[in-house]
């Protein structure tokens, strides 16, 4: 059994256990009620999860860029004089 100390505004931190095992996340809704001389909490409504990374979840239109590619090489190629030549 964990323990918590409750703080001057009445605030507790409820254990990272509890909190995984009913679901509980930030924006959750719970509710409180005392039953002979106990407390017990009800999980109302879970938040959803939250995204940790937005990475694949769009499709891209176009052509598919490879992982290795150069941005340098979208530069305008540098003019360079012909060997050889007349002036």
């Amino acid at each position: 059994m964990d323990a918590s100390t409750v703080t001057s505004k009445g605030q507790v931190t409820i254990p990272k256990e509890v909190r995984r095992a009913l679901g509980i996340r930030q924006g959750s809704r719970i509710a409180f009620t005392t039953k002979n001389g106990k407390a017990e909490l009800r999980v109302l409504h879970r938040a959803p999860e939250t995204v940790v990374s937005g990475h694949g979840m769009l499709d891209a239109r176009g052509k598919h860029m490879p992982a290795d590619f150069d941005v340098a090489s979208l530069l305008a190629p540098k003019l360079t004089p012909k060997r050889g030549g007349k002036r």
